[in-house]
């Protein structure tokens, strides 16, 4: 009886430590073969045309071309290419922007070791992979409005504690302006005022504060 042909996968992740410890976690499992390792986005596309992987593990925040802009320019010249996203964070804008590119899959990194071989078997299967909590987040975000780039800048300033004349100085906009967009931004967030709405924001994934 011939053994079933191994799930090959690319891993692709910019912290060698974590694409060793993956190497690790799939080197004990008989039914999956890691082919070949990338440390960017770059050198993913590359190894995706040598090695044409089954199933391929990418990090959402990578240095210079992102995760997702690697998965869009992956999925481009292969359109059945199955991706699974890796992220530490655990807002759900990510992961709607991670599926909305064609994501297959999105797993958090704390989740990696628990999870990560069920995750390629299901994608490999044809099945799409979000764990419970994600998509609970994503579920829940239907009911709130996104907010456009412009408010996103405004808010992503005032989270780093800027004033709305700090604010319409750094976008070079009038101050009633800024003000217009915090009003938008407060009723699409269904926020109660401005310290609410960074926090739901960053809960989100919608802004960042590094």
């Amino acid at each position: 009886m011939l053994q079933a042909s191994r799930i090959s996968v690319l891993a692709v992740d910019d912290h060698p430590l974590l694409r060793e410890g993956i190497a690790s976690m799939l080197g004990e499992a008989g039914d999956i073969h890691l082919v070949a390792q990338a440390a960017n986005g770059h050198e993913a596309i590359e190894l995706y045309r040598l090695h044409r992987p089954d199933v391929t593990l990418m990090d959402i925040q990578m240095p210079g071309m992102s995760g997702i802009e690697t998965l869009i320019e992956i999925r481009r010249e292969f359109p059945k290419a199955r991706l699974i996203m890796l992220t530490v964070y655990r807002g759900e804008t990510q992961a709607r922007d991670a599926i909305k590119a064609g994501a297959s899959g999105y797993l958090l990194k704390s989740m990696v070791q628990k999870e990560l071989r069920d995750a390629i078997r299901l994608v490999h299967g044809g099945q799409r992979y979000i764990p419970a909590e994600i998509a609970a987040q994503l579920a829940n975000s239907m009911a709130y409005e996104d907010l456009s780039p412009a408010e996103i800048e405004v808010l992503q300033l005032v989270a780093s504690g800027f004033s709305n004349k700090r604010v319409a100085a750094a976008l070079s906009i009038p101050e009633e302006t800024v003000k217009s967009r915090m009003k938008s931004i407060l009723s699409k967030l269904s926020a109660n005022d401005r310290t609410h709405a960074v926090i739901l924001a960053l809960k989100r994934g919608i802004i960042d504060v590094s």
